[in-house]
């Protein structure tokens, strides 16, 4: 997790600096619906790759956005999930999706 003084002092900035990637933004929409597994996510944001994604969950999981959840099972069981946090997120993305659809219909 960044302190304070690594983030940028515009809160914009910190925000896309946070959740401002495609990738990130998409994780996190379909984290609002519940926990999904990695190949879950993975079958789900068509294009990205195993990399980008583990390294997407990292990043996230390192600021507090999301938590990871691993099962005592065999073969291990791991879920990916919004944190408390992460959950705050949800106005915003909603917000975006009224946006996109707004911007749709004004094109037609």
């Amino acid at each position: 997790m960044l302190t304070k003084d690594e983030l940028p002092a515009c809160p914009v900035a910190t925000t896309v600096q946070l959740i401002g990637s495609k990738w990130k933004l998409l994780i996190i929409r379909d984290l609002l619906s519940g926990p999904r597994r990695f190949g879950e996510l993975l079958k789900s944001l068509d294009g990205i790759s195993q990399k980008v994604l583990t390294d997407s969950l990292r990043s996230m999981e390192s600021d507090g956005i999301i938590t990871r959840t691993v099962y005592p099972e065999i073969p291990p069981k791991v879920e990916y999930s919004l944190s408390e946090l992460g959950t705050t997120l949800e106005p915003i993305l909603d917000s975006m999706k009224e946006w996109g659809e707004n911007y749709k219909n004004m094109m037609k």
